[in-house]
């Protein structure tokens, strides 16, 4: 007799966006989100992919795009932050006294990759960031972390420990690059 059992839930990515982002850029090269999402379902089978970005108004179209690729995109509200903090000398501040825009999505990664463990196998951290350490700590401890995906060889030391899970994503620039459909002069 053939038991049917219920399909348990596939595993999850949790993604730090910039990070990923940023960290493929610095070695050259642009990611294919649409490839990244079906290398992870594909590969990984991550079944939900969080993606955490900064929210600003002009992106909205971009949001929408990786909602459509099947991302589940968690908005942070962005901060502008300057180099001459008000109060420091100056009245106002000047366009070239702006640093940059910083949206942190820290804590509302590893909040969501909690929160959710009950309805994934296992989860993939997407970020080279050593803010994650403890988060990826407590996922290893409970047999919950698959892999971390780190954006290239820079990443923070404080994962070191966890190399066994270490995939890095420069190394798949192959499978993984964005490729311009305009084109070149």
């Amino acid at each position: 007799m053939n038991k049917q059992y219920p399909k348990k839930g596939g595993n999850y990515a949790f993604i730090d966006s910039q990070n990923l982002n940023l960290g493929i850029q610095k070695v050259g090269w642009k990611l294919n989100w649409r490839k990244f999402r079906e290398f992870l379902r594909d590969k990984y089978d991550v079944e939900k992919a969080f993606m955490f970005i900064g929210y600003m108004p002009d992106n909205v179209e971009l949001y929408e795009q990786m909602h459509d690729l099947g991302y589940l995109v968690v908005l942070k509200p962005t901060l502008e932050m300057y180099k001459n903090p008000a109060g420091a000398g100056k009245e106002e501040k000047k366009d070239e006294d702006k640093k940059s825009v910083k949206g942190n999505v820290d804590a509302e990664l590893v909040l969501f990759a909690v929160k959710e463990m009950p309805h994934y196998k296992k989860a993939v951290i997407v970020s080279g960031d050593g803010d994650f350490y403890s988060l990826i700590e407590y996922l290893a401890d409970r047999g919950k972390l698959l892999h971390v995906m780190v954006p290239n060889y820079q990443y923070s030391t404080l994962l070191k420990q966890f190399d066994k899970y270490i995939v890095r994503l420069d190394q798949l620039k192959r499978e993984l690059r964005y490729f311009s459909k305009k084109p070149q002069k």
